[in-house]
């Protein structure tokens, strides 16, 4: 009797982390019932820094945020998918991207993930409570602005800000407010632009919800539409479940972001990358496992109908998807595609992790903008390396 190829997976703590990847197990089995997939799954912030040498050496997929990269290669701890896949199913997956999700696991001319998951900051609202109130859903930052005040003091703009998504909101408004030129990777953020953002996020934050400095977008979207005190998110990372009729008691809809440039710049890219570990004993099957997800016929099938986001383009753009979720993925693509990619330099997973709390730590004291970005630069030439 032929031996069972057992293989071991980590994912996030979400549906739509799980839920499209067990799925995928029981059809993948289907084509190979030679192999059993087994997935581990860990809460956001855990998904979002935990080092990922530490995970390629226990498992043999892992799904990854695109910052870990750069660090990945200098470890060693990711496989080369050029070197086991068709050009012809890399070449589908490049002209398929949603925004640069698949140039985001490229590295040194090879591919080292595969865009299972796309996603970037948006904006949500509540439509009923923007109809109930007489309020529009804002284009523009002076009309957020405007929304706060316009709404009853009960019912509140939210926009999370944890140490982590402190650390993306605050990325994404130097690209918003400043434009994408501000970053050299050599000494770090343009002071300039980076104290304009810390400062937005300073007038902004005594306004919104006062759990903002505490959420990620899970905890932010789940009160959001579980209760009626949140109306608009301006930049959050978009979870399309959420814009499902009954998935939660209220439902959420997605729009782009505020800009000030004519385009929706500057949302922070997301998603995750599926990977497998060089250290595998079944390569193969894992990498014919992560290709099957990845596939646009399985992204357009059971991923989406299980409750995934997908990462390939044509998802995103069929409108019979797009029927079931409020358009949530045609209402926010304008912003996916100029969607701002992180750096991925060595050692930017790690620098994320310790940017982020000074960040929060300054917002919640309305601390100095000038010294936060001394420590935020000196973080970063002493924690990263091109």
């Amino acid at each position: 009797m032929k031996a069972m190829i057992e293989l071991k997976g980590m994912t996030w703590k979400h549906e739509r982390g799980i839920a499209p990847l067990v799925a995928a197990t029981k059809e993948f089995q289907k084509l190979r019932p030679d192999v059993t997939i087994s997935w581990d799954a860990r809460p956001l912030e855990d998904f979002e820094d935990y080092p990922i040498e530490i995970l390629a050496q226990k498992y043999d997929i892992m799904m990854i945020d695109h910052p870990f990269v750069g660090t990945g290669v200098e470890k060693g701890v990711l496989l080369p998918l050029d070197e086991w896949l068709p050009a012809e199913y890399l070449e589908d997956q490049k002209q398929n991207s949603v925004g640069a999700s698949h140039h985001s696991y490229t590295w040194n001319g090879k591919q080292w993930a595969l865009a299972a998951d796309a996603a970037s900051q948006v904006s949500a609202y509540r439509a009923d409570l923007l109809e109930k109130y007489g309020v529009k859903v804002p284009t523009t930052w002076e009309e957020v602005f405007a929304l706060i005040k316009e709404l009853p003091e009960d019912v509140k703009v939210g926009i999370p800000l944890n140490p982590t998504h402190s650390y993306c909101s605050f990325l994404a408004l130097c690209v918003n407010l400043t434009g994408t030129d501000f970053w050299d990777y050599s000494s770090g953020i343009n002071v300039e632009a980076g104290v304009q953002s810390l400062e937005f996020l300073k007038k902004l934050v005594p306004l919104v919800h006062e759990r903002s400095l505490d959420w990620n977008p899970i905890y932010m979207s789940d009160h959001m539409a579980e209760t009626n005190e949140i109306a608009y998110v301006p930049l959050m990372f978009g979870y399309s479940n959420y814009s499902i009729n009954g998935f939660k008691p209220h439902v959420i809809h997605y729009t782009n972001i505020p800009t000030r440039f004519g385009k929706p710049m500057g949302g922070i890219l997301g998603g995750v990358g599926l990977a497998v570990s060089p250290f595998s004993k079944f390569k193969q099957e894992a990498v014919e496992l992560g290709a099957f997800i990845c596939s646009r016929e399985y992204q357009t099938g059971t991923y989406f109908e299980s409750g995934g986001q997908p990462g390939h383009r044509t998802a995103w753009t069929d409108p019979k998807i797009n029927g079931k979720i409020n358009r949530f993925y045609m209402n926010t693509l304008e912003t996916l595609d100029h969607a701002y990619l992180r750096p991925r330099i060595i050692g930017t997973n790690s620098f994320q992790e310790k940017a982020g709390p000074v960040i929060n730590k300054l917002l919640r004291e309305q601390g100095d903008s000038q010294e936060a970005m001394a420590q935020i630069n000196q973080l970063f030439r002493s924690l990263t390396k091109e």
